[in-house]
């Protein structure tokens, strides 16, 4: 499902930094070794699910013979109050993974649901929503699995899958051509070039460039920008993409929208747990 993801160091880790050396000392001292839950993961809000499996995965880590039910998958809109997970097993494993499996979930659907969000905005108009390199540290592939979720496509995963020249590049190597004709000589097939400026669409064209990023344009310009590349590479729009702007950006002829607060502004979504003891 996450390819180069290693989920069992992920759930590990992220569970030790919540245990510490002691354990979950709150759990162990109030509730009896024996003791059985069982539980009901729910939605409190519409959301777009993304990370249930995630969450999943720390409840057995903690109790290997807990019982799961997933009520909906990954990538389901849902409703308020939709049941997402029933889960049954030791009281104790279950209330120590509760917070960190909660996290995860809550955090994954938030994006995805702000991801379904600028989706459905530009439905229709041809244009494809993309994320971006703005993640947290560490969830990068996390965070670009949730953002498929919502519908999105994943743009560069890093640094090494494709080249971006952006205006530093331009700085150091003198012109938009120059930069863009070096990452050719180097041998990278993937050229994206950022443009700032109508005038260096050409030259980056003829330099080699796959795709370019036009950078804080305006729906006008970036009308008269996808004119001019006239579907030579894809074109793209970045930078101060919102919900009330993205309509128009993408009725303007781009391939592309890349919005990077999908990954940086998603709120959680609210997603909630509730245990009962299971006297039997």
């Amino acid at each position: 499902m996450l390819p180069g993801f290693d989920l069992p160091a992920f759930v590990a880790a992220t569970l030790s930094e919540d245990m510490g050396d002691l354990g979950d000392i709150t759990a162990a001292a109030v509730i009896p070794a024996d003791a059985v839950f069982t539980g009901v993961m729910d939605s409190r809000d519409a959301i777009t699910v993304a990370g249930l499996d995630l969450a999943a995965a720390f409840f057995r880590h903690l109790d290997p013979h807990v019982v799961l039910e997933p009520l909906v998958a990954d990538g389901d809109r849902v409703a308020a109050g939709t049941a997402l997970l029933r889960l049954r097993g030791n009281a104790r494993a279950l209330l120590t993974a509760e917070r960190s499996a909660l996290n995860t979930v809550q955090h994954l659907s938030g994006i995805a649901t702000l991801t379904a969000c600028y989706v459905a905005a530009i439905a229709d108009t041809g244009a494809t929503l993309l994320d971006t390199r703005k993640t947290i540290p560490g969830l990068r592939i996390l965070e670009k699995y949730a953002t498929r979720m919502g519908g999105a496509t994943n743009h560069r995963m890093g640094l090494w899958d494709a080249a971006m020249i952006k205006d530093n590049h331009v700085a150091v190597a003198g012109s938009v051509g120059e930069a863009t004709a070096r990452a050719k000589a180097a041998g990278i097939d993937r050229i994206i070039v950022e443009i700032d400026s109508l005038d260096q669409i050409e030259p980056a064209l003829a330099a080699g460039a796959t795709h370019l990023l036009l950078d804080n344009m305006t729906p006008p310009t970036l009308r008269e920008a996808a004119a001019m590349i006239a579907g030579r590479v894809p074109a793209e729009a970045s930078g101060g993409v919102n919900l009330d702007t993205i309509r128009a950006i993408a009725e303007t002829g781009v391939t592309y929208i890349s919005v990077g607060r999908l990954t940086q502004s998603a709120p959680a979504a609210d997603i909630g747990l509730d245990f009962t003891f299971d006297a039997a």
